[in-house]
């Protein structure tokens, strides 16, 4: 577009490029701001004409306010009140008071600090928790108050009925008093208790990963299938605004051909390598070590096994299960990828030698020969250098997080002539969505910033920031009271596990794996 184009000022006279720089050389700094801010703002102008007119993509994000929750009280059974635990009861609109006073007081000293009225506005999903189980006493008595914790009180809460504790998941389950079961638990619990719930027909919330082991996946979609239960596993991220809009995007072709995908994980503390922290309370005589050792391999007790389970194989699936499998489920929702044809893994334990047996360092590469395409995945828990998600096509690459920016590329077939035209210039966002963002967002941790910089914390509905891990669980509620399928239902799942366990096996077998599609096998 020529620069020379005229554009209307207030008294109807035409302004030019020469004008514009004239009237602002008599103020040099300000002026160059103020025009650079004309250029951008004329640039954006041109963007969205061509966002709306040619692609068909709305850059504004449209209002949507949640309905209220069916009228049938679900009656929900929690297992497991560790760290996902506690976030879960929170999403359901559960806290011990204790949480209360510290987001009170942490919202008292920075304004940027909203978890406590993100959590007062968050809506009423009407549940209750009926049964608790968890074989730390401490957390098993945490989860009771916070189950009582009716008023969303701090310390003095006027504490109701609180729900009965249960040495054991199996009677849990079995109470004639419990619809619905989340299950919260070390990841080589999740698939026992998945099938046990199923089969006494009780609906089923799960944590990722699906699955410890590959036997177990067939056994828990069996299992599912039979049941004809309501199942969702924990991928909150299918709630996040900037994965739906990155999925629309690519509907709209606005990458033209996808040959490329890489999905990271970079984590730089203690926490987020799993070295969680130990509780001045636990000892032999407030944990039930049989049970949680369950059908892993017999280790004496240990309070660093108990607190971070994921450091090693007996219990977790390491990167893959864990981290991976977060990134995977986001592309799968976004691109409808299934089960890899092949993967390929690589790493080690570079740097946390601490005891641990899963790498701390790890790269997969799943090739997907019927889409033309691979998917790098490469992950470092001793780096927190921010890297995202990107998908890359012929025509343009889109980065994803919490947010989507798109970017041309300067060889792209299907904008070719916009950019000789200069409509389009590349290094500059052909598309960008920021879903209601107004405010800084507060995090404490390397770990938060992580979830949140992956929208995988929260995201925003009508401007205003809600808890992902709420909506994913609001909609296994509203699916159950339906007689419906949540959005990462057991086929969902079967896809994530099977995805996981070709790039953990890859590792451990140090050699490339295959997937039989037809038989639905691994090949090792």
């Amino acid at each position: 577009m020529n620069e020379e184009r005229k554009s209307k000022g207030s008294g109807g006279k035409k302004i030019s490029r020469r004008d514009a720089l004239k009237g602002l050389a008599t103020v040099p700094v300000a002026g160059a701001v103020a025009y650079g801010a004309i250029r951008k703002s004329h640039y954006e102008h041109k963007i969205n004409r061509l966002i709306s007119d040619e692609l068909g993509m709305s850059p504004a994000e449209a209002d949507y306010i949640l309905p209220p929750p069916g009228s049938r009280e679900i009656r929900i059974g929690i297992i497991g009140f560790g760290i996902r635990g506690k976030q879960l009861a929170q999403s359901l609109g559960f806290v011990h008071p204790s949480l209360i006073d510290d987001w009170r007081a942490a919202a008292a000293a920075d304004e940027n600090d909203t978890r406590y009225s993100d959590f007062m506005a968050q809506q009423a999903l009407n549940v209750r928790i009926t049964a608790v189980c968890d074989i730390f006493d401490t957390y098993g008595e945490m989860a009771r108050v916070a189950a009582g914790n009716l008023n969303r009180e701090g310390t003095g809460a006027r504490i109701a009925d609180m729900p009965r504790r249960y040495l054991d998941y199996r009677d849990l389950i079995a109470s004639p008093d419990v619809d619905a079961v989340i299950v919260a638990t070390p990841d080589h619990w999740h698939g026992p208790m998945t099938i046990e719930a199923a089969r006494a027909g009780k609906h089923v919330y799960c944590e990722k990963p699906l699955t410890w082991t590959v036997e177990e996946t067939y056994q828990v979609r069996k299992a599912v299938r039979e049941s004809g239960i309501v199942f969702q596993l924990g991928h909150q991220g299918r709630q996040t605004a900037s994965y739906i809009k990155a999925r629309e995007a690519l509907q709209k072709n606005m990458l033209g051909k996808v040959t490329l995908v890489e999905v990271t994980t970079n984590r730089n503390d203690p926490n987020g390598a799993w070295v969680y922290p130990i509780h001045e309370s636990a000892s032999p005589d407030t944990i039930d070590w049989k049970q949680f050792i369950g059908q892993a391999p017999w280790h004496d007790f240990s309070l660093e096994r108990f607190f971070r389970w994921r450091c090693w194989w007996d219990y977790s699936t390491g990167l893959s299960g864990d981290l991976l499998t977060h990134e995977y489920d986001a592309i799968n929702q976004i691109m409808q990828l299934g089960i890899p044809h092949s993967a390929m893994s690589t790493g080690g334990i570079y740097y946390f030698n601490d005891g641990r047996t899963v790498p701390d360092v790890l790269t997969t590469v799943f090739e997907f020969p019927d889409r033309n395409m691979s998917l790098l995945y490469s992950a470092t828990l001793a780096s927190q250098m921010s890297r995202g998600k990107r998908i890359m096509g012929h025509d343009g690459y889109m980065e994803i997080g919490d947010t989507i920016t798109i970017f041309p590329d300067a060889m792209s077939t299907r904008y070719a002539e916009r950019i000789a035209e200069k409509v389009i210039e590349p290094g500059k966002p052909v598309y960008s969505y920021f879903p209601g963002k107004k405010s800084v967002d507060a995090v404490s941790s390397a770990t938060e910033r992580y979830f949140a910089e992956r929208g995988l914390l929260y995201t925003y509905l009508g401007g205003r920031r809600i808890d992902t891990t709420h909506l994913h669980i609001r909609e296994w509620l509203e699916a159950i009271r339906n007689g419906t399928q949540p959005g990462c239902d057991i086929d969902q799942g079967f896809q994530e596990a099977m995805t996981a366990h070709m790039g953990t096996l890859s590792y451990k077998h140090h050699k490339k794996v295959f997937w039989d599609g037809e038989n639905e096998k691994i090949i090792v």
